[in-house]
Order: structure tokens, then sequence, then C-alpha cells
């Protein structure tokens, strides 16, 4: 049984009392540090690291008045430690703690949607496997092409999803890198080694160079590898639906015992869960448009990226955390119809095998274009009235003198379009 989403850790992750307590940890260690380079008692950091605590509603009490949060922050901590609270804070700017506090939270964010990706990941192996040789058309522009397998579906979205996890790998490297650097990232009151210092203890790196911020470029990237990946997912989504059309019918999603499908029509098994994840998708990239804009700052910093951050912050990794679940779920059940699948590739009477005529052909020694059109026309005549593509080239005088009744048993062999298929998987998933 696939577990669901982690709703309740991704939430955790955003709600005040741990985003306060992220805050806390950059400034006992900026304190930490402070010692180490002599210029704080280590009673004072004794004293601090005791007595600090987070209260969420003092925080917010304060913040009626100071309209800050940084310095409501600040100023409940002072209240609990007294006079060594005059060390906290010194020499930083509100975004030295916000930034790197940040880039931690989104750096475990990414860990549980990296999580979320591998266990969707077991379920597309399983599924490429299981249906490796369930005959399936390929569709182009929508119209029957040629026979693939569901398992090759799979494989391919196995392979996207392979991707995908790299994207968000980079990703959550570009977005952990911290800085504690002063007002306009000079170091003119904090000394570089507290930088290294915090960044190291919080598992970050020190930006190479910042203004009051870290540069939002690192922010869109991570944002806009969400939509690419939540994009996947509604790809994906997308073709569910058009499988379960009632015309199609090659799978659907698990209807359960007691579940309903339209409050007026009690027939009807819709693929909602798709569709939620579809829409679902429209609001990632939206997030991801958003976190472009926060790029260009006033002289490189103004407070215009916070009040979107904080919530596309929260709400992209929230969302996808949930798509990453529901889809894995949806897939793990997916309920799947090989018998409706070879009902449909053979519903357009052989002509999906036009392609293998026309190079037989042509290795018989007929011009690519006299080829083409002997085919072309043959097909046309089986698509338009609903004849036996094979039997109407039997009949064809041109063609028979170029093939044999056991050059046509070979041609329409639907295994022809199964010989590589070791071949790709072995490339998708090893050997």
């Amino acid at each position: 049984m696939i577990p669901r989403y982690s709703r309740e850790k991704m939430e955790k992750i955003w709600g005040p009392e741990y985003r306060y307590r992220k805050w806390l940890d950059v400034e006992i260690a900026a304190c930490e540090a402070m010692v180490k380079l002599g210029k704080m008692p280590r009673g004072a950091l004794e004293n601090i690291t005791q007595k600090t605590s987070v209260d969420v509603a003092r925080i917010e009490e304060i913040e009626e008045t100071t309209k800050h949060d940084v310095i409501a922050f600040l100023t409940s901590l002072t209240e609990k430690v007294g006079e060594d609270g005059r060390f906290i804070h010194m020499g930083l700017t509100s975004s030295d703690v916000l930034d790197t506090s940040l880039a931690v939270l989104l750096k475990e964010a990414a860990e549980i949607l990296l999580d979320d990706i591998d266990e969707f990941l077991k379920v597309l192996k399983k599924k490429a496997f299981e249906h490796k040789k369930t005959l399936m058309i390929g569709r182009s522009h929508g119209i029957h092409a040629e026979p693939i397998t569901f398992g090759l579906k799979m494989a391919l979205w196995y392979q996207e999803m392979e991707r995908n996890r790299a994207r968000l790998v980079r990703a959550k490297e570009t977005i952990s890198y911290g800085k504690i650097a002063g007002a306009v990232g000079t170091f003119s009151f904090v000394e570089p080694f507290v930088e290294e210092y915090v960044c190291k203890k919080l598992g970050l790196k020190p930006a190479p160079v910042s203004s009051q911020i870290v540069q939002r470029d690192r922010h869109a990237e991570f944002f806009t590898t969400l939509a690419i990946i939540a994009s996947s997912l509604d790809k994906f989504a997308q073709e569910i639906r058009l499988l379960q059309r009632t015309e199609v019918r090659e799978a659907e999603e698990f209807f359960s015992t007691g579940q309903k499908g339209s409050s007026a029509m009690p027939h009807k098994r819709n693929p909602v869960l798709s569709e939620n994840i579809s829409g679902l998708a429209r609001l990632v990239r939206s997030y991801a448009i958003a976190a472009l804009e926060n790029v260009a700052l006033w002289h490189e910093r103004d407070i215009s990226h916070s009040s979107v951050e904080r919530v596309i912050a929260p709400d992209a990794t929230i969302v996808l955390d949930f798509m990453l679940g529901r889809f894995t779920n949806l897939m793990d059940k997916l309920v799947v119809y090989p018998e409706r699948m070879l009902t449909n590739l053979e519903m357009t009477r052989g002509v999906i095998f036009s392609q293998m005529v026309l190079l037989t052909l042509i290795e018989k020694g007929v011009s690519r274009e006299d080829a083409y059109a002997l085919v072309q026309k043959n097909a046309m005549k089986s698509w338009q009235e609903g004849l036996d593509f094979k039997k109407l080239l039997a009949e064809d005088m041109l063609i028979k003198k170029r093939l044999a009744p056991q050059d046509l048993d070979k041609i329409f062999d639907v295994n022809n379009f199964l010989i590589n298929l070791d071949f790709i998987f072995s490339r998708v998933f090893g050997k």
C-alpha cells in the first residue's frame, strides 16, 4: 500500500512555530560564532540558549505594535533572556535571519518532495514491467499511429520523473545558500566567519556575494522546477483522462464501492483525481511566474518579494506534495483494460501496418514516391469504406507483383513493433 502524501510533515515546516524555531536556530548559531571570535561571553551564550524559546502568541502581540515581525521576534527573546539579550542579532540585519532560515525550510521541503518522487517512481516501474507487453495503439495528434505497449508508456513517464528528480536535486542545491553579511552584504559589522559558521551548522553554504538579501534567481529556479514537475503530473493525468473516455476506455481510475460520479447521472465514473491534478498544476505554474517576478528588485533589494514568498513557499510545496501523493495512489490502483486496448488497436482494420508495407515495397525496389502512393490509396479505401487493409493489398495487382502472401503475413505481425522493447527498457531501467 502506497503511504498517503506527507501533508502533516510538509505543513509543519510552514507553521509559525517551526518557522520561528528556524529563526532562533540562526540567531543562536550566530551567537556561538561570536563566542568563538571572543566577541561575546560564553556565559551570555549559555543564558541565551537556556532561556530562549518560541512564543508565537507573544511575538504576534508585540508585532501589533512594532509592525515588524523580526523585531517582534527579537523583543520576545530579549524579554526571556534579560540583559544578555543585547548580544542577540549583533551586526545582523533581518534578511540575514529570514533568508537563511527560508533556505533551510525550502531545503527540507525539497527533501520531502524527493521522497514523494521516489515513491512515485517505484509505482511507475512496477506498472512498466507489469504491462511491458500489454499491446495498445500509439497515437499522434490523437489519431491511431502504430502499436506500442502500456508498459512503454509507463517507462516514458518513469524517465521523465527521473529527470524531474534530478532537476529538484539541483534546485535544492541552488536554494541551499544563506547569508549573514549585514545590512547591504558588506560584513561591515559582522565577520565572515559568522556566516560560514551559521551556514555550515544549518547545512547550507554561504552565498559568495549578496546584497541585503540572497538573490531571488535562486528561488525562481526552485519554484520553476516545482512547476515543471507539476506540469509532468498534469501531462500524465491528462493521458489518464483521455484513456478513460467512454469511446476509448483503455484505463480508468479505481472506482471504490459507494463512490458517486454525478449527482444527476448514477452511471457516471469520472476521472476526478486526474482532473484535480490538472487543476492544481495550474496553481503551481502560477507560483513559478510569481517567483520569476521576484528576481527584479529595486537596487537588488526591496521587500516586494517577501509577501509573495509567504504565499508561494508553503503553497507550492504543499500542493506539489499533495499532487505527488495523490497521483502515486491513483497509478497504484489504476485499472487497465488490455482487451479493450486490443479492440481499439484493431479498430482501423490493419492500416496501422502501412509503414511496414511502405518500407517492404521500397526494399523490393519500388521508389518511395510510388510505394507511398500505392499504400496510401489502399489505406484511404480501407479507412473510408471500412474494408480490411491486408485484403485490399492482397487484391491490388501492382502490389501483388512485389509482395507474396507470405510477405504480407510477415508484415502484418504486431510483434514487428516490439522487437526493440527490451532494448528500450534496458536503457530506462538498466540491465
